[in-house]
C-alpha cells in the first residue's frame, strides 16, 4: 500500500472513531418529559462519514463517481430503468413536471393552459410546478382515514384541457393507484407520482405488487433529513421511459441537448457533427440547449452519503412499519381520535401518524398538540392543510389560476382538526409509550 492509500485509510479509521465519540445514539438515555421527541431527523451510522470523507478527499465537488453510483443503486433498489439524482425533492417535482411540458412529447405536452389535478391538502411544492409554468391545478377533496385523493371524484375533475394527474402519497400511505391509473388510461393522462414520503411503499396494482413511484410514469423523492433516507439535501426523479429520462436531465442539466456526462466529452458521438435549429453547422453539441432548463444537480459529497443509506433502507422501512404498527395498537379506542388507515391493497412505508380530532371530541387539534409539545413531543399539521388558505394561493384567480372541482370539505377538516407525530428509526419503544401515555392521559381526562 503505498503513501497516499496509507494516509487515507488512516483518515477513514479516524473517521469511525470520532463517529463513535461525538455521534452514536445512546437508545437508554431517554427521560420522559425531559428529553425531546422530534418527529423525524437524521438516522445513520460511521458509514454515511466515512463515505462523505472518502468523497471529499477525492475532491470531486459536482456530481460524479458516487452520484452514478446512488443513481444506479436507488434505480435497482425500486426496479426502474431510469434515476436522476437531483438537489432536493422540490426540485424532483420541479423536473418531473417540466419533463412533461417538453416538445418532443408532440400533442400530449403540457401546454400553458392545461390542467393538472392534484390536491390542496399537500406540500406545496408538488403543486408550485403547475402554477409556476402557467398551467392549472385542479384540486378535489381527500378521505379520512386514509388522507389521500378522493378517487370517485376523479372524473368530475376532468376537462377536455386535463393532461396530467400529480398527487403525492400522503405521509407514506399510497393513494388508491388502480383507480388512478385506470381513470389516466382512459384519458389518456400522465401520472405524476410524489413519492417524498412513501420510499419503500408498495401497491398491488393489476395482481402484482410495485414499489410505489414506480406505477406511474415519473416518481419523485426527497431526501431531506427527516425523509426516509437523508443526504441533508437532495432528491430524485425515476421513470421507465426512455424520453422522459433524457428530457428531466436536460431540465436538470441546463437544458442542453448534449447527454455526455461532466468531465467527459464525445460520448453522445456528434459534439462538432450536428445541426441544431439555425446555429452553425457543427456547434459544439456541449453548448446546444433544447429547452429553458435549470441547474438542480447534487454533488457527489451528498451522493456519497445516499450511498450508505441506500444499504440501511428495508432495515428503516422495516422500523417505521413497526413504529406505525406500535403506535396503531396502542392508542386504539382512545376517544376523540381517528387513527390513520392504510390504503387497501397497500404496504405502506409510514412518513408519520396521522390523527384526525373527533367534532364531539370536547377539545380541539391546538388544544392536543400544546399539550403533547409541553411534554416535549414534537408534533407537525399535514403540510399546508389547504393550500388556497395560503397567502401565495390567495392571491391567484379562482377560474383562471386555479380550479375547485365540487367542494374541499374534507380538507377543511384536515386543515382544522388533523395533525401527525413521528414514526421514524430513531425512535425507541420507550418513546413510543411515553407518547401513547401522553395522548391517553389527555384524550381520557
Amino acid at each position: 500500500m503505498d503513501r497516499k492509500e496509507q494516509l487515507k485509510q488512516e483518515i477513514l479509521e479516524k473517521t469511525r472513531e470520532y463517529y463513535e465519540l461525538v455521534h452514536r445514539p445512546d437508545r437508554t438515555d431517554f427521560v420522559p418529559g425531559q428529553t425531546r421527541i422530534n418527529y423525524g431527523g437524521r438516522w445513520f451510522d460511521d458509514q454515511e462519514m466515512v463515505n462523505l470523507v472518502d468523497a471529499s478527499l477525492d475532491f470531486w465537488l459536482t456530481a460524479g463517481p458516487w452520484a452514478a453510483r446512488f443513481e444506479r443503486g436507488l434505480a435497482a433498489w425500486l426496479g426502474v430503468k431510469y434515476c436522476s439524482l437531483v438537489n432536493s425533492g422540490s426540485s424532483a417535482n420541479l423536473l418531473a413536471f417540466y419533463a412533461l411540458t417538453a416538445p418532443e412529447l408532440g400533442p400530449r405536452r403540457i401546454r400553458r393552459g392545461d390542467e393538472v389535478i392534484s390536491v390542496a391538502a399537500s406540500f406545496p411544492t408538488t403543486v408550485a410546478p403547475i402554477v409556476q409554468f402557467g398551467a392549472v391545478p385542479v384540486f378535489v377533496d381527500m378521505s379520512i382515514p386514509e388522507y389521500n385523493v378522493d378517487v370517485t371524484l376523479l372524473e368530475k375533475a376532468c376537462s377536455p384541457r386535463t393532461k396530467a394527474v400529480m398527487l403525492a402519497h400522503s405521509l407514506g400511505n399510497p393513494f388508491d393507484l388502480q383507480s388512478v391509473v385506470d381513470f389516466c388510461r382512459r384519458h389518456g393522462l400522465w401520472l405524476i407520482e410524489d413519492n417524498c414520503d412513501a420510499l419503500g411503499s408498495e401497491y398491488r396494482i393489476d395482481g402484482q405488487w410495485k414499489k410505489t413511484g414506480t406505477i406511474g410514469d415519473i416518481g419523485t423523492s426527497s431526501f431531506y433529513p427527516p425523509h426516509h433516507m437523508t443526504m441533508g439535501e437532495g432528491g430524485a426523479v425515476y421513470t421507465n421511459d426512455p424520453l422522459l429520462h433524457k428530457m428531466v436531465n436536460s431540465y436538470r442539466d441546463w437544458g442542453r441537448e448534449c447527454w455526455c456526462v461532466g468531465g467527459v466529452d464525445n460520448t453522445c458521438g456528434c459534439r462538432f457533427s450536428g445541426q441544431f435549429g439555425s446555429l452553425p453547422a457543427g456547434y459544439d453539441h456541449k453548448y446546444v440547449y433544447s429547452h429553458l432548463g435549470f441547474n438542480l444537480k447534487a454533488t457527489d459529497l451528498q451522493a456519497s452519503i445516499g450511498c450508505a443509506q441506500l444499504e440501511k433502507l428495508d432495515q428503516i422501512v422495516a422500523a417505521r412499519r413497526h413504529n406505525f404498527e406500535f403506535l396503531c395498537e396502542n392508542l386504539a379506542g382512545t376517544k376523540g381520535l381517528i387513527l390513520p388507515q392504510a390504503q387497501a391493497g397497500s404496504r405502506p412505508s409510514w412518513f408519520g401518524f396521522l390523527l384526525t380530532v373527533e367534532p364531539d371530541a370536547g377539545f380541539s387539534r391546538t388544544d392536543l398538540t400544546r399539550f403533547l409539545e409541553s411534554r416535549k413531543i414534537q408534533t407537525r399539521n399535514l403540510f399546508a392543510g389547504n393550500l388556497l388558505r395560503h397567502p401565495a394561493f390567495e392571491v391567484l384567480e379562482e377560474g383562471v389560476d386555479y380550479r375547485i372541482a365540487g367542494q374541499l370539505t374534507v380538507t377543511e377538516r384536515i386543515m382544522k382538526d388533523t395533525f401527525w407525530i413521528g414514526v421514524y428509526p430513531g425512535m425507541t419503544d420507550a418513546k413510543l409509550k411515553y407518547m401513547v401515555d401522553c395522548i391517553k392521559e389527555f384524550c381520557n381526562r
